[in-house]
């Protein structure tokens, strides 16, 4: 028996069964997809995750009937916590979701696949490097895809950034127009607080080939996070010039502004 079996039968409850089998994701004969995906994979992913989930950031998910049920669309969020927590969470939710369950397509750094076992795990869970072909190729695939525009830049900043947004890459909303896929912008409120950062080590992180090696607790503090997902924004046309393209850029990143000042306002506390 492989370990993910032996983990299977040890974490994967009938819960997470059932729900991962109602996603409409098909797979090959060998039941992976051409990026590595595997529905056991994610099943394993989801019962070591779901725990935490509940129980310890115990997290809350707003405008979840937003995301389509099926087809093309683009999970764009905002970046934080050192960690890709932010990520996993996404993806625990879009997994469980109660209108209609996705299988998350998180697009990642190119050098997380580069981690033993972890690089495995993730692309089993859907994860696959954050590369325009290959975003491109599982939209056409009718995927949901979650994308972190603002990059290591927002995942890695120190804490007296909090909630800043930092710059926007463009590259999701060129996919977006050309392929004509609507956006579901998502506002992340409480992975800043899990691993709040004094800095970055850069001389370590250099020598272990990591984009950065924060300054910052051993474990993640159980801060409650709070997942706000808007209304699908559609930008139609062809694309007639980069100023349109940027524009519309924005219009993203306020939409997702706004959500992360609604959390903001409405949470009570870190842990509350």
């Amino acid at each position: 028996m492989s370990i993910r079996d032996g983990l299977k039968r040890a974490v994967v409850t009938p819960e997470i069964n059932s729900c991962i089998n109602r996603i409409p994701k098909p797979v090959g004969s060998f039941g992976y997809d051409p990026w590595g995906y595997n529905t056991d994979g994610l099943k394993v992913w989801m019962g070591l995750f779901k725990p935490l989930y509940d129980h310890y950031f115990r997290v809350q998910t707003f405008g979840l009937e937003h995301v389509p049920k099926t087809k093309r669309v683009l999970i764009v969020a905002n970046h934080s916590g050192q960690l890709p927590i932010d990520g996993a969470l996404i993806g625990v939710a879009l997994a469980t979701n109660p209108y209609g369950p996705r299988a998350p397509r998180m697009m990642v750094e190119r050098w997380l696949p580069t981690l033993p076992f972890i690089g495995n795990a993730f692309n089993e869970a859907g994860a696959v490097v954050g590369d325009p072909v290959n975003c491109v190729k599982m939209l056409r695939n009718e995927e949901a895809v979650v994308v972190f525009p603002e990059g290591i830049k927002g995942s890695g900043k120190a804490f007296s950034k909090r909630y800043q947004l930092q710059k926007f890459g463009s590259g999701f909303m060129h996919i977006a127009m050309e392929e004509n896929v609507p956006i579901v912008p998502v506002g992340v409120v409480g992975c800043e607080e899990t691993l709040p950062s004094l800095g970055n080590f850069a001389m370590l992180a250099y020598l272990l080939r990591m984009p950065y090696f924060p300054i910052c607790p051993i474990l993640p503090l159980p801060a409650r996070v709070r997942l706000y997902f808007g209304r699908p924004m559609v930008f139609k046309g062809e694309i007639q010039s980069e100023q349109e393209v940027l524009r519309n850029v924005h219009r993203v990143r306020y939409a997702i502004e706004g959500l992360i000042a609604q959390g903001l306002k409405e949470r009570k506390g870190w842990f509350q």
